[in-house]
């Protein structure tokens, strides 16, 4: 039987990772201008130009329903473009989108998504600077995809990648992990808790440039598919050190414990939307903490855990009860089509 494409081949997990190793990069020769590149695996590319590197990232827009709790497909597909931009250390300044709609989707749903885009994008003071739009006959698409590119700017030299942790540096969560995917879920299996549960979409350029101006960074990592988990295993692989996480220090809303133990998830493997996971050098840690903890998006940031040499490639989770267990990364995300 010929193999087919999953929908877990694009959630984030070791089965996508496979399908990129194995079947993409292999096809191009060239995959780098200078910098960054595609083998690289990061939140986008550099291209080094004079003093300063261009920093690209692109992202693709699914989310089923396209508007939930919190946000739209136009305020996630803005927020995750600026983010994968913030997360390699580069200031946003313009994307270009493509809008593929479907037949027959109401002309009002469209100016609202249009809106969030824009309203998005001018709090963060990014321009949108082109674009593409394509209908698709009705029935051959499920309502509306956005594609985005984004363009950033930093300083050459000052790229920040996701393989740069080292021994002894701290890690740090922006803030409450697990919030967008279980909203997401919550609506569409139709369940109503007490409190109302919520995307935390947005962009979170203002929590980065924050912890940038402090210094002492040395890898960022936004945590969307897969969640923490596969973030957090991203991270160690990478850099070649192991991750060692306090689950108590971990942020979580007490509504999506709950929400995520009643459906059977983990909630550190859901898509995370307006995050980020930082590593700190030590001497550093608590002034970056203090200085991420004061702007909008960053009030419930902690210091979740540490770098350690042995073991390289592991992620560690001290559980609440006193013991030790790998944090695998997950084979995929657990809720598909979330972002």
């Amino acid at each position: 039987m010929e193999r087919t494409i999953e929908l877990s081949h694009g959630a984030g997990g070791t089965l996508m990772e496979s399908l990129i190793k194995q079947l993409i990069l292999p096809k191009f020769k060239k995959k780098t201008v200078g910098g960054l590149g595609l083998d690289d695996m990061d939140d986008g590319a550099s291209i080094p130009l004079g003093s300063y590197e261009i920093v690209v990232t692109t992202d693709g827009h699914t989310v089923d329903p396209v508007f939930f709790p919190g946000g739209d497909i136009g305020s996630l597909a803005i927020s995750g473009t600026i983010n994968d931009l913030a997360v390699m250390g580069a200031k946003p300044l313009a994307i270009t989108t493509a809008l593929i709609i479907e037949e027959g989707f109401l002309v009002t749903d469209l100016e609202k998504i249009i809106n969030s885009m824009a309203k998005t994008a001018e709090d963060v003071n990014v321009a949108i600077i082109a674009g593409d739009t394509k209908v698709m006959p009705k029935g051959h698409l499920d309502k509306i995809v956005i594609a985005t590119s984004g363009i950033g700017l930093v300083k050459k030299g000052q790229v920040i990648s996701d393989a740069g942790l080292k021994p002894g540096d701290k890690i740090i969560v922006t803030g409450t992990v697990g919030d967008h995917g279980i909203a997401l879920l919550a609506v569409r299996e139709g369940l109503n808790f007490e409190t109302k549960l919520q995307s935390d979409v947005a962009p979170i350029w203002e929590t980065i440039d924050a912890a940038l101006n402090v210094g002492g960074i040395t890898a960022m990592k936004d945590p969307t598919r897969g969640g923490l988990a596969s973030a957090l295993n991203d991270l160690a692989e990478k850099s070649k050190v192991s991750i060692w996480i306090n689950e108590d220090s971990i942020p979580i809303r007490e509504e999506v414990r709950a929400a995520a133990e009643m459906l059977g998830i983990d909630p550190l493997e859901v898509t995370n939307e307006g995050k980020a996971i930082i590593g700190v050098k030590p001497e550093y840690a608590e002034k970056v903490l203090e200085a991420i903890r004061k702007t909008k998006y960053g009030k419930h940031a902690q210091i979740i855990g540490e770098v350690k040499g042995e073991r390289p490639g592991y992620v560690f989770l001290k559980t609440t009860v006193g013991g030790i267990r790998i944090l695998e990364k997950p084979y995929g995300e657990p809720i598909p089509r979330v972002c």
